[in-house]
């Protein structure tokens, strides 16, 4: 037994069940046993790829997307060039390349980094070197304006589940089935979180709700609203939350999320709707992955890039266009949305 399977059993064993929320958040961010405190989950030898991985376009045009949105707000010094969950840096360090000839940019960037994983911090500080402060929350965001990329941070974080009863719901539990965990049901009650979703729901279906999310968002958008500045969240998900989306993930590979407890990585569609109804400034519509890097040029990028290649570096690089735009790849299921003060256009790529 693995120990954060004894961990689980044992906790499940003094105080009942587990909401899903309770854990995703054990498996992910335990600090001894966590998936993302002792690892590296990113790439081949890990448990799955991010787009900046996949080709440095990605990071180039989300760069100089918050750069042009930087411009239009009259270029305001000091600022915070932030990301959320950076994983090994490559995005952040993308960004700042293409973003290097916008002049008075890097003068005026105090980069930040929030980080939860000692692991994931190392690997970013042996590629940014000293330029990026890292912090462990949203809330330690200096007093300035903001310009933020969360690419795959809202979809890790913890999720609960409620399935329709009539009109009451019934938790999603995690409990002990003696040798290995299962899935079951807490008693039908009220939630008025979810009274909304009565309209648009049937019996017997799957809500997720994500109250961490929320809040962070709120945050983000309460601090653009008060300084100023733009974020763009990107993450696989869509309008509205419907189904049981949690997944696990192990060597690439879709898993049994109860399975292996701490060894796999646990993610959940991000509920785009609810971020933008929590956010108190303006939000853009709901882009598609594709048609936003599209907009920024990647296929003219892409074709400059080729100039230079052959072989199989010209293949790879012609799939991960591909992989990133394609509407049967990345290019639909991962979305875009972005936040913006009133009175300013959002980030190019994104439409009000």
């Amino acid at each position: 037994m693995s120990a954060m399977l004894e961990h689980l059993k044992a906790r499940i064993a003094s105080g009942g069940p587990l909401r899903v929320s309770d854990y995703m958040a054990e498996c992910l961010l335990h600090p001894e046993h966590g998936y993302y405190t002792t690892r590296d989950p990113l790439g081949a030898a890990g448990d799955f790829t991010t787009a900046p991985e996949i080709s440095q376009m990605f990071g180039e045009l989300v760069g100089l997307s918050l750069a042009q949105a930087w411009l239009d707000q009259g270029s305001p010094s000091p600022f915070v060039l932030a990301e959320l969950g950076p994983g090994r840096g490559t995005l952040m360090a993308d960004a700042l390349r293409a973003t290097a000839r916008v002049p008075g940019f890097h003068d005026a960037a105090q980069v930040i980094l929030v980080e939860a994983s000692p692991a994931l911090r190392l690997k970013q500080a042996a590629l940014l070197g000293d330029r990026p402060t890292w912090i462990d929350d949203v809330a330690d965001l200096p007093d300035l304006p903001l310009f933020l990329v969360a690419n795959e941070f809202f979809d890790a974080l913890p999720i609960r589940q409620f399935l329709r009863d009539g009109t009451a719901w019934r938790e999603r539990l995690v409990h002990d089935e003696g040798g290995a965990l299962g899935f079951g049901l807490g008693p039908a009650g009220d939630q008025p979180g979810l009274s909304h979703r009565l309209v648009d729901t049937e019996d017997g279906q799957l809500v997720e709700i994500c109250a961490p999310a929320q809040a962070i968002a709120a945050q983000i958008g309460a601090h653009i609203r008060d300084h100023g500045g733009a974020a763009l969240i990107i993450d696989y998900g869509d309008w509205r939350s419907l189904g049981d989306t949690l997944q696990a993930l192990e060597a690439h590979e879709q898993v049994d999320p109860l399975a292996n407890p701490g060894a796999t990585d646990l993610t959940a569609h991000v509920d785009f709707e609810a971020i933008a109804l929590a956010v108190p400034c303006k939000y853009s519509r709901l882009t598609p992955q594709g048609i936003y890097l599209e907009r920024l040029g990647i296929t003219q990028r892409a074709q400059a890039l080729a100039k230079h290649m052959s072989g199989a570096r010209l293949e790879q690089h012609v799939a991960a266009h591909r992989r990133l735009t394609h509407p049967h790849e990345m290019g639909n299921l991962f979305k875009v949305l972005a936040l913006f003060p009133e009175g300013a256009s959002p980030p190019p790529g994104c439409l009000p």
